[in-house]
């Protein structure tokens, strides 16, 4: 299976467990690894016969527009879940990492779906 690849896509979001955490939307990157097979888009060169990683990126961008989460868990299924139910991938790998411990580097959460049929989540 083929690849795709959008790494450290970088949003501002509301997340957070306190309120006050809520308040502000904060840094986060965004990894998606979606599996799909490109073999036809190679032979092609036809975009309709692959996933559009910009159309991907848009729809993950506009996400967070008037909407909270309260745990980065959440926000990386729902990411997930549209990528393969929407965008058509066999499987996607979230990551997102938050920006909140000042004596980590970051924080982050993975998560995998599969598309029905597929053997997965």
């Amino acid at each position: 299976m083929d690849t795709i690849t959008i790494e450290d896509l970088e949003v501002s979001f509301r997340v957070g467990v306190p309120n006050e955490e809520l308040a502000n939307p904060q840094r986060l990157l965004i990894t998606v690894v979606m599996q799909h097979d490109f073999s036809l888009a190679a032979r092609t060169d036809d975009i309709s016969a692959t996933i559009d990683y910009f159309a991907v990126t848009q729809r993950i961008l506009k996400l967070g527009e008037d909407r909270e989460w309260r745990l980065i868990e959440t926000l990386a299924v729902e990411i997930a879940k549209l990528t393969v139910e929407d965008f058509g991938a066999r499987s996607a790998q979230v990551t997102v990492k938050k920006f909140i411990i000042p004596e980590a580097r970051w924080v982050s959460v993975k998560t995998n779906h599969t598309r029905a049929g597929s053997g997965g989540n």
